[in-house]
């Protein structure tokens, strides 16, 4: 039987052979933290190769994810579909073994990581998800939830903002089955990192309220084994080992050394690590031995087997909460969701509310809540003005209600924690999150708000307060470039809308968006209601649509507009219309949802024949070009705002009834 070093050298002469090939990658932590990976993927982790989506698993995080080859290594040896043929094809195209893991390619890994910190966030998301979902389903001798998140990390993620953001909140919400790894090897890339971190970090992470085990020696297997079964036998506070590593450890001439952090070690370094380690096999050559010792298989299956059981149990004796359980877990909307959600959007038309998009957004949340008991909100400290917290709201994870039992998260003014935990709670299942914030804060979010496009996580980021519109507040708090920023996310789809039947539907189509983000931009200001047919309200979910046309004309011009701004397009409409010029009126929620519509469609809203095209948003004008063409004109923000009433900033700013209609007039084609 290999011993424990063996077993952990495959891990270390892989990395080493992996980044070797693609002559690019990060040998030196994986080689640094083989030994704590053997310890815990043998002797802790509880998971199944063949089933990766198993949904109680332990949940294992790299949040230091330029190691990646570790956990390709670890994905590879416990019997993961990843072949060897993968790892040799270690960051080369249309391989499932990038240069940092990623959630979408590669079986077993639970989320992308590599912007440093947020792997450390979308654990602590992973779990809040399990505490809370243990306490809506658990019940007494059924555990059906019971698991634990597992997290890598390294000096650079401790660096990053956003680790105290999310180690603040875990300490707060007591997150007992959260055990962090800290790989305190003291090199980064440009060096020994006692020049510009000497933070001491067990004594933050005890003030955060955390379980803190100092001064383990992370090439010692007992002293890990002994870490973890201290952090794994308590649920009371989540938990940081702080193991001490020799980065590179193993290669006589580099480790130790920033040579081992990012770059290949080279042959003859590599030649003399194997002696070192006594290794005597050839490149990318496993032996049986070892791949017995590290066989995951028969473990894993026998591990759900026994929940499988223990399930059946619990749906014995509570089926409709099993019922319920299996459906939130697969990812499923509730049977009557369509036709209940339609009806609310219906009586909104109907009815016709003003209301500022915002309170619009509350007023759905009210009527949607109950259908989707997965909803979990959450705001980064301004639930009063973000409006997302509803009727049923009822706090959970808080220091005051440590049971979980709830809906919404108060995340305090941590923007980028907030965000990316979400990322975490998506991934986990069994819930859709939503997280809220000012639109002009979501700078603060955005690189979570990438990461949920690209890993792709299932997370609606509700942004209020849209535009110069929020008033005197000034130009700190007023968006202008930030809608754009967002739409040029790919994968990510943003919603304005313009009253409230297009918020509900905003919304709706941000619930049924599986497996990928949506942002949804709202107005503090009133908005008016618009008048539309059954098959225009049907039309807002394909993201344009035509709003308005002349009733016994052709229409010479097209104005095209968003949220507050297509009460602008209407009045100006209308004010053409008794000028003798015929507009058509485009409201356009969502550009993403209506570029992926079929040309015809697009066509049918945005004829090729008109050329006489304005765009109005109160946000960066430039977005807007693509839909006007060179004849168009588009009326919009070039500045940034100003400190003022919101009627005057918009008279200021061009933003008017007069400046539209003129714009109009302008782009009209004139005889020859």
């Amino acid at each position: 039987m290999p011993t424990r070093r063996e077993l952990a050298n495959a891990v270390r002469t892989l990395a080493m052979d992996a980044v070797e090939a693609a002559k690019s990658g990060h040998p030196g932590m994986p080689m640094g933290m083989a030994d704590i990976a053997e310890v815990l993927w043998n002797d802790f982790l509880k998971f199944n190769p063949a089933n990766p989506k198993w949904s109680n698993r332990d949940r294992f995080v790299l949040s230091n994810g330029h190691g990646s080859m570790l956990q390709y290594a670890l994905l590879h040896l416990t019997g993961f579909d990843l072949p060897m043929e993968q790892l040799k094809r270690f960051r080369q195209l249309h391989s499932k073994t990038a240069g940092h893991p990623e959630a979408s390619e590669t079986p077993g890994v639970e989320t992308t990581t590599g912007p440093l910190g947020q792997g450390l966030a979308n654990a602590v998301g992973f779990a809040l998800a399990e505490k809370i979902l243990a306490a809506h389903f658990n019940r007494p001798g059924h555990a059906v939830v019971d698991h634990h998140t597992f997290v890598f990390l390294g000096d650079g993620c401790l660096m990053e903002g956003i680790s105290h953001e999310v180690a603040s909140l875990a300490g707060t919400w007591q997150l007992g089955k959260l055990v962090a790894i800290y790989d305190d090897n003291g090199i980064s890339i440009d060096g020994e990192v006692h020049g510009w971190f000497t933070d001491d970090t067990p004594a933050r992470f005890e003030a955060y309220g955390w379980n803190v085990i100092r001064g383990v020696d992370g090439h010692d297997a007992e002293t890990v084994k002994q870490a973890l079964a201290a952090a794994t036998a308590q649920a009371a506070k989540p938990t940081l080992i702080c193991a001490k590593t020799i980065i590179g450890f193993g290669a006589p001439h580099k480790q130790g050394k920033e040579e081992s952090h990012g770059a290949p070690l080279g042959k003859d370094e590599i030649a003399a690590a194997r002696a070192q380690l006594g290794w005597n096999h050839a490149s990318f050559e496993i032996p049986a031995d070892i791949y017995a010792g590290w066989d995951h298989k028969q473990a894993g299956n026998g591990a759900e087997q026994a929940w499988n059981d223990a399930f059946a149990k619990y749906a014995a004796a509570y089926p409709e909460l099993a019922a319920e359980f299996k459906r939130r877990i697969a990812g499923e909307l509730p049977a009557d969701w369509a036709e209940e959600s339609q009806a609310y959007i219906a009586r909104l038309q109907a009815e016709g509310p003003e209301v500022a998009s915002r309170k619009a957004s509350q007023m759905t949340l009210n009527a949607f809540g109950p259908l989707l008991p997965e909803l979990l909100g959450g705001s980064a400290d301004l639930a009063g003005s973000n409006l997302t917290k509803w009727s049923g709201s009822l706090d959970a994870a808080t220091g005051n209600r440590a049971d979980g039992k709830g809906n919404y998260i108060h995340y305090g003014v941590r923007e980028f924690g907030m965000t990316a935990i979400a990322n975490g709670v998506a991934l986990h299942g069994g819930f859709i999150p939503y997280d809220a914030t000012f639109l002009v804060f979501s700078d603060y979010a955005r690189n979570a708000v990438r990461m949920s496009a690209l890993i792709p996580a299932h997370a609606i980021h509700v942004y209020t307060h849209d535009s110069i519109g929020l008033g005197e507040d000034g130009p700190t708090h007023q968006p202008v470039e930030h809608m754009a920023s967002l739409r040029y996310i790919p994968n990510n789809q943003l919603w304005r809308p313009c009253d409230a039947v297009e918020s509900a539907t905003s919304w709706k189509a941000a619930i049924e968006r599986k497996g990928a983000p949506s942002c949804l931009i709202f107005s503090r200001q009133n908005l008016k209601h618009q008048q539309r047919s059954e098959q225009q309200v049907a039309d807002i979910m394909r993201g344009g649509y035509v709003l308005s046309d002349p009733l016994d004309t052709r229409f010479q011009a097209i104005l095209i507009a968003t949220g507050s701004e297509v009460e602008l397009a209407m009045e100006a409409a209308r004010a053409l219309a008794q000028q003798g010029v015929a507009v058509r009126v485009v409201s356009m929620p969502c550009t993403e949802v209506f570029d992926a519509q079929p040309l015809e469609y697009r066509e049918g809203v945005l004829p090729t024949w008109c050329r006489a095209r304005v765009a109005v948003e109160a946000g960066t004008a430039d977005f807007w070009r693509k839909y006007v063409g060179f004849d168009g004109d588009v009326i919009g923000m070039t500045t940034f705002g100003a400190s003022a009433p919101a009627p005057q900033l918009f008279e200021h700013f061009g933003l008017t009834l007069a400046h539209v209609v003129d714009a109009t007039k302008r782009v009209l084609p004139h005889p020859s």
